[in-house]
């Protein structure tokens, strides 16, 4: 899952299999950069949707946003309950860093939690209160909760292109 780093000690002749800088823990002589929260994500990330298990929960809503030529990638399925305008499962995937990882994570955590966001309030989300429950994020990573937030209304914009309804 964290990207890793072969380095060459030409000098000892050897090679150390070492985690990537922006994944390393801080303590007890190590490093890292992330709130526990962000560390939480990461790791054990929240509603990741396995490969194969995309007509598993007859999702009716789809986005994506980014490129996996250039750099971070964001994918999220939703599952909006008509008769309540809840979103009621929410799964992604997304290719990038830990920052996006958690981001993506917690935002699928905060839009199903208590029952399911209603669409309006869901759409309402800023990439500020994702990185509020995270615990912040590096400056240079910012752009990650931005990419959360675009993944996830263009989940619910394909629900409404689904269901007609656009005028919302």
């Amino acid at each position: 899952m964290a990207k890793k780093i072969i380095s060459i000690n030409k000098k000892r002749k050897t090679a150390e299999n070492r985690t990537a800088p922006d994944v390393i823990s801080r303590g007890a002589g190590k490093s890292w950069i992330y709130s526990d929260k962000v560390k939480e994500h990461f790791f054990s990330p929240k509603n990741f949707l396995q490969t194969g298990e995309e007509n598993k929960f007859d999702f009716n809503g789809i986005g994506m946003v980014g490129s996996p030529a250039c750099g971070d990638m964001m994918k999220f399925w939703v599952k909006i309950d008509p008769k309540t305008d809840r979103i009621k499962i929410c799964k992604w995937q997304t290719f990038g860093c830990a920052s996006a990882i958690a981001s993506t994570s917690m935002l699928s955590v905060i839009v199903t939690e208590k029952g399911g966001r209603k669409i309006d309030d869901a759409m309402k989300i800023k990439p500020q209160d994702i990185l509020k429950r995270l615990g912040g994020l590096p400056s240079n990573k910012i752009h990650c909760s931005v990419l959360g937030d675009k993944a996830l209304r263009a989940a619910i914009n394909d629900y409404f292109r689904k269901t007609g309804q656009y005028d919302r």
